[in-house]
């Protein structure tokens, strides 16, 4: 064989790879789906909360951990477990009101709740829906660059499409942006029900870090990693801060390796 005909052939079989989302997202997804809605039948490693890996999402929590990347955009997220039983029949109504207040939205009208298909959402007929429900989710989410992202809509809902993946269930949830502070935030409502009316239990390890994660990597996206500058301003800032701050957090981390003592 010629060693023209031996280059065509070689150019005529080589493989043409797909998109990079393409690529195998179907297959992860599928078994991400697959092993939380098994929840977890093998025990943590030594020094892990008890509990932790419980119920859905705690697959999806240790992939996100390792996709991580120093230089991510970051997010906050504080979440309430709300006993519906034992927060009486009027909390889930009372507290979509607080977060459809007046005053909350960008223009300074009163806060319009919105759903994954809808942006006017019938809180009324969500409520009842969730009325007989054990409990409840309501997360705050805080994007550190909200006033980059811009669309706080879209990125919630973008971010509970991942949580559905996640969690291997369909998820019926509202919510409200706020702009009326110097951090633009997200008040999120999710009913504790799974997609085949069952509770929904969502792996501890998954609430303190897999959410946050993910909400991260869709902000990195959108926005790209964070610049070297920007990593400086931000450490400059939680230096003047009289709060927990991720500039805490990292000198525990290295206090309890031995690093610092």
């Amino acid at each position: 064989m010629s060693k023209g005909r031996h280059s065509e052939d070689e150019s005529r079989f080589r493989p043409q790879p797909g998109k990079p989302q393409q690529r195998g997202q179907v297959f992860i997804n599928q078994v991400l789906r697959q092993a939380n809605k098994a929840g977890s039948s093998k025990p943590g490693k030594a020094g892990q909360q008890p509990g932790a890996r419980l119920g859905r999402g705690h697959v999806a929590a240790r992939f996100s951990r390792h996709q991580q990347s120093p230089n991510a955009r970051r997010v906050t997220i504080k979440t309430r477990l709300v006993n519906l039983r034992q927060a009486g029949k009027r909390s889930t109504m009372s507290h979509l009101r607080y977060i459809e207040r007046d005053g909350v939205s960008r223009e300074g009208d009163p806060g319009k709740a919105y759903g994954p298909l809808t942006d006017q959402a019938d809180v009324a007929a969500f409520e009842a829906r969730g009325r007989e429900d054990r409990h409840q989710f309501r997360f705050i989410v805080s994007p550190e660059d909200a006033e980059q992202l811009d669309d706080l809509r879209s990125y919630t809902r973008h971010l509970m499409a991942r949580m559905e993946a996640d969690l291997g269930t369909r998820l019926d949830w509202v919510a409200v942006d706020h702009w009326n502070t110097d951090n633009p935030h997200t008040h999120i409502v999710l009913r504790g029900k799974d997609d085949t009316d069952k509770d929904l239990v969502i792996a501890r390890d998954y609430i303190a870090d897999g959410m946050r994660n993910r909400a991260a990597e869709l902000a990195t996206e959108w926005l790209g990693p964070r610049t070297e500058l920007e990593i400086q301003r931000s450490l400059q800032r939680e230096v003047q801060q009289e709060r927990w701050t991720s500039l805490d957090r990292t000198l525990l981390r290295e206090r309890e390796a031995g690093v610092l003592h």
